[in-house]
């Protein structure tokens, strides 16, 4: 089988911050509430004119500035998203045009906060057959632009972001490790936006293009089941959680992420999240959270990093993933 490396990182988060201090201002909630309840300080939003497709173009550049990586020759671009600029065309063929990539398949997947994980496990899948050798990933949300910002439950938490990968084809080495893969349609009525349909699961939904979200039924489902996955991949794969260097957990709320640690009895000081300084990002937050560990001099070639995606769906992935990215040439952008 060939094996694939991720050689290449870049990541963008707008300009404009929302702190939990100017949220006093919008909604019946304060700094101290938001803090407690999330570990969430400020989170990044976007303008009005300024869309998931031009986050994703910002963060792939970012990638070939500080990589020195060229992009028109790769043959397939997958974006996670689950808040694209239009129903179609896809944000993965608006990328295509911008980056001037003009041998490429474009898709856009939606698994939602889970899409990054299953996006990089798409392209493993691609490469590994032999069909494809060189995949652009990126996870990229615009929550801000679907977030009821009347709700105190659910506004305090999104913000925007992007993150892209090169998944390459490497003769010599396979450094996806192993994977676990799943969903519970059961429980989709607990995290929607508003379609075509009014129902799911036979449940009447509330009808609009917000995002909707039971948090608490969320949390509950969290809790049981995503270290169940983590234990599935470390089993699969005969690795030991001694031997995983960083795990990173979808940034969803950061008292969502201390239980999984406790019930996985993997420490937090070895726990990597972006939620902090950008919010829940949704599909953006493992690849935000990977490149924040990398810029502080955190994760380095050679580690093993287990990261876990979960949401609408309800979906959920998990990537065994040893890093051997290329060689630095520049500074990256500041976040």
């Amino acid at each position: 089988m060939v094996g694939a490396s991720v050689t290449a990182i870049g990541t963008y988060v707008p300009e404009k911050k929302l702190t939990n201090v100017d949220l006093e201002q919008m909604v019946d909630t304060s700094n101290e509430w938001i803090i407690q309840r999330t570990g969430i300080r400020e989170r990044r939003i976007t303008r009005p004119n300024e869309f998931t497709s031009d986050l994703c173009v910002s963060a792939v550049k970012d990638l070939m500035q500080r990589y020195n990586k060229t992009v028109e020759d790769v043959d397939m671009i997958i974006v996670a998203t689950s808040t694209p600029d239009f129903s179609f065309p896809s944000v993965s063929s608006i990328i295509q045009e911008q980056l001037n990539i003009h041998q490429a398949g474009a898709i856009d997947l939606n698994a939602a906060c889970a899409g990054f994980v299953y996006a990089l496990h798409t392209a493993h899948s691609l490469i590994s057959s032999g069909l494809h050798k060189k995949v652009l990933v990126i996870g990229a949300d615009t929550i801000s632009k679907i977030t009821d910002y009347t709700d105190r439950s659910t506004c305090i938490l999104f913000g925007d972001g992007a993150g892209a990968v090169l998944v390459e084809r490497n003769e010599n080495s396979e450094d996806f490790i192993g994977f676990h893969v799943g969903s519970d349609g059961s429980g989709a009525q607990h995290v929607y936006r508003s379609g075509l349909s009014t129902q799911v699961n036979g449940i009447e939904l509330i009808d609009t293009q917000l995002l909707v979200q039971n948090g608490r039924e969320v949390f509950r489902w969290v809790a049981r089941n995503v270290p169940d996955g983590v234990r599935q991949i470390l089993d699969k794969t005969q690795t030991s959680l001694d031997q995983v260097d960083w795990f990173i957990p979808h940034s969803a709320n950061l008292r969502l992420i201390e239980p999984i640690c406790e019930k996985l009895e993997y420490p937090m000081e070895k726990t990597l999240y972006s939620l902090v300084e950008f919010g829940n990002t949704s599909a953006a937050t493992i690849p935000l959270a990977l490149d924040l560990g990398i810029r502080d001099g955190k994760v380095k070639n050679g580690d093993r990093v287990l990261m876990y995606g979960f949401g609408s769906g309800l979906v959920h992935a998990g990537q065994l993933l040893q890093i051997n990215f290329d060689e630095q040439v520049s500074a990256p952008t500041p976040l």
